[in-house]
């Protein structure tokens, strides 16, 4: 169905001006009159997690390989720990091997490397190998739910339950559209999820020179314009099912369609979500994590007498095309901490202001350490101190 009729977006004010008096931030939310036909559905900016449509979003409803995501998820950040490596062989387990479904046929007792099997979770939503995954990183399907279920509520996944890794039929196990929007958001922030979530077609390679073929189940990698990344899924209790996200410029944008009809459907109403952002709004790098604030914070009993700061990630501007994009940036900072200090302690707030209503903050960190001066370093300062005086 595609997404014709564009309303005029409304800003919900939640707070007002008064941020330092304390008062906590509100962030703008943009609504549109789009009729999907998938039983929910959810669109964000990536960067500025702001709405720009909700259907039924906090609806539990099953989400068939959309549970995948999170096997991927907690993958990624074993690989980022470094307690796993793209290049560690692991052998098939029966269990794993034995799975039915989506699957890229490994060889029970096979030896694979994680990098092979992450590709196929990824690129072919393969069952076989997300259970090596989870029986790799912890030991059994089982412990790995409930890695799974505390990850979901650490991200704030309230409307989430997993019961397995794969996404199979299992009872107690459910997402809402908008947990799904949050949890390929964290995903997407991994650039080894992109090695691989970008791949049209390729293969597994299996012993005795057997050989599997990946194809992306993800059509939108091939056929929609900045599409990078996504997750689908289908089963008859969940229907057909899609998480997509593309970049286009500065704007990067996640959508999600629960229980679509059909295949057909859930890519026309993805691309629908999609094109409906990127067509009716725009993103601008207002505040960026690689410049220095001007100012610099006095630091107190320190080796250094200030500290150099800067907000602790970019801050994006999310407005609508042809809408005023005045906006004003302002910091909230001590005159002075004490030492130690350490990169990346957190120094105080900058804040983006529209209309008098915050819609961005972010964290000001220092951005080197600063040692406790000691009675040398004391000493040797209260010399020039005094040498200036004189």
């Amino acid at each position: 169905m595609n997404i014709k009729k564009l309303l005029t977006v409304g800003v919900l004010v939640c707070c007002s001006f008064a941020i330092f008096l304390g008062a906590a931030p509100s962030k703008a939310v943009f609504a549109a009159d789009v009729n999907l036909a998938g039983k929910s559905a959810y669109l964000m900016d990536y960067n500025s997690g702001e709405v720009l449509f909700s259907k039924n979003e906090n609806d539990k409803l099953p989400v068939a390989s959309i549970v995948k995501l999170m096997t991927i998820l907690l993958t990624l950040e074993n690989l980022d720990s470094g307690k796993l490596n793209l290049e560690d062989v692991v052998v098939a387990s029966h269990n794993a091997a034995g799975m039915g479904g989506s699957q890229v046929f490994i060889d029970e007792g096979g030896s694979y490397t994680i990098g092979d099997m992450l590709k196929s979770a990824i690129v072919s939503s393969a069952n076989d190998a997300s259970v090596v995954l989870a029986e790799t990183i912890a030991g059994s399907e089982s412990a790995f739910v409930d890695l799974m279920n505390k990850r979901a509520e650490e991200l704030g996944l309230s409307g989430t339950h997993y019961t397995n890794c794969t996404g199979l039929p299992a009872a107690n196990q459910f997402s809402t559209a908008k947990d799904v929007a949050k949890l390929l958001k964290e995903v997407t922030k991994h650039d080894t999820y992109h090695k691989y979530s970008t791949i049209w077609i390729d293969k597994l390679m299996h012993k005795e020179g057997r050989e599997s073929e990946l194809v992306n189940t993800n059509k939108l990698i091939r056929y929609f314009n900045g599409c990078d990344g996504g997750k689908t899924g289908s089963t008859t209790e969940a229907g057909y099912c899609l998480a997509a996200t593309a970049k286009r410029g500065d704007l990067r944008l996640v959508g999600v369609v629960l229980g679509a009809a059909n295949g057909k459907d859930r890519f026309a109403q993805t691309s629908d979500l999609l094109n409906y952002g990127f067509a009716n709004f725009t993103n601008k790098k207002v505040v960026n994590s690689a410049d220095e604030i001007t100012n610099e914070i006095k630091v107190l009993s320190g080796k250094a007498k200030s500290v150099k700061v800067a907000s602790r990630e970019d801050i994006y501007l999310l407005t609508k095309k042809g809408e005023d994009k005045g906006y004003t940036v302002k910091t909230e900072m001590p005159g002075s901490i004490k030492a130690p200090v350490k990169q990346g302690d957190t120094a105080g707030k900058i804040y983006v202001i529209k209309n008098d209503i915050v819609v961005a903050e972010q964290d000001i960190v220092c951005l080197t350490d600063i040692n406790k001066a000691t009675i040398a370093d004391n000493i040797m300062n209260a010399i020039e101190n005094w040498s200036i005086a004189r």
